[in-house]
């Protein structure tokens, strides 16, 4: 199934829907003015927000999402499933509340340019809630793997598929703490602020296993196998400034769930413990509204498949990066605090 049309034109509503600015009382605000459109407020001494810009960003990301199975009974035998990997290229557009990316590998950049007919997709989708709450929504889709027995590449399997859809909801706690200054940099962190972020961590994986054999004597596998993770993962962040144009920041987090698990068949339905673990980290340097940076994320999550076997499910992420922030028009200004004031209005602030 071909994911992408339809993701562009989900991407292209969700960026329509920037105009829902965030709300930011006018008595808490420090606001700045070029030719007549103000671009900037600071709600307090740590946090500088770009609210009148479009931040836009280009992007070299390397990311995967490869299977490490093990026999539980025998930890030693091992196989491993890892997408014929590809680097990826892409763009990020973030306004107001909103922020959206895309990025696509094209087959020039696969790592084994012999298997045509592998790829990789992956969206990500962000949105803020005030100054507290965070949405993430996060899809991979990828076609052609490779199998691995121990450390040994044994087959390339071109018709093996994996979809994963899901992502985050968290809480964060400091005010003074920006994670758009991390994610997005459509905010910038002016002071150094660490915060507490409890976050509810749930995924949705299908994976579609085709191996097929021309030898008369080795029997062809195609079978289907989903599954369903959901862990609370507080995590800790840390954002440093050490000078006016160089922001770093690191955090990690570790989660404890469940994991349902199961195949169309209704063979080995299986629910079993997850843990989750994620490192990340993240810098950035400024030049006036031109900003470069790199920022590196790697999430674990741990579980059963079946009474036999035990999965870790490993996703790198290096994403390295230039932006720009420019005026957004007037005109999109002025809509969107028409409707920013509308729904101030209709609850009640």
């Amino acid at each position: 199934m071909d994911l992408k049309p339809k993701l562009l034109c989900f991407l292209l509503n969700l960026l329509c829907l920037s105009l829902l600015a965030q709300n930011t009382k006018p008595n808490e605000t420090k606001q700045d003015t070029i030719n007549g459109i103000i671009y900037g407020e600071q709600p307090n001494a740590h946090i500088y927000i770009y609210k009148n810009r479009i931040t836009t960003r280009a992007f070299f990301v390397k990311t995967s999402n490869s299977i490490n199975i093990r026999n539980r009974g025998n930890p030693n035998e091992e196989f491993v499933l890892s997408p014929n990997n590809q680097d990826k290229i892409g763009v990020s557009v973030a306004f107001r509340s909103i922020s959206a990316s895309y990025s696509f590998s094209p087959n020039s950049l696969a790592e084994n340019p012999k298997d045509k007919n592998s790829n990789l997709f992956n969206l990500n989708l962000r949105n803020y809630f005030g100054r507290h709450f965070m949405q993430t929504l996060d899809i991979y889709s990828q076609k052609g793997v490779i199998l691995e027995i121990g450390n040994d590449p044994q087959a390339y399997l071109p018709d093996t598929k994996t979809f994963k859809i899901g992502g985050s909801t968290s809480y964060i706690f400091n005010e003074n703490f920006s994670y758009r200054a991390l994610a997005t940099q459509d905010e910038k962190q002016l002071k150094s602020a660490g915060t507490l972020i409890p976050r509810l961590v749930y995924y949705f994986t299908k994976h579609d296993l085709n191996a097929y054999s021309n030898d008369p004597n080795t029997q062809s596998v195609s079978t289907d196998y989903n599954s369903f993770d959901i862990a609370f993962a507080p995590s800790y962040v840390y954002n440093f400034v050490p000078t006016k144009n160089l922001f770093i920041s690191a955090g990690a987090s570790a989660g404890i769930g469940l994991n349902y698990s199961n195949n169309p068949a209704g063979e080995d339905d299986t629910t079993s413990l997850l843990t989750e673990l994620d490192f990340r980290g993240t810098i950035t340097y400024d030049i006036n509204f031109l900003y470069l940076g790199a920022h590196y994320n790697y999430l674990i999550l741990n579980h059963n498949s079946d009474r036999s076997s035990y999965i870790k499910d490993d996703i790198p992420y290096l994403q390295v990066f230039i932006g720009y922030r420019f005026n957004a028009p007037k005109k999109l200004v002025d809509k969107a605090d028409r409707i920013n004031g509308k729904i101030n209005e209709k609850i009640g602030i």
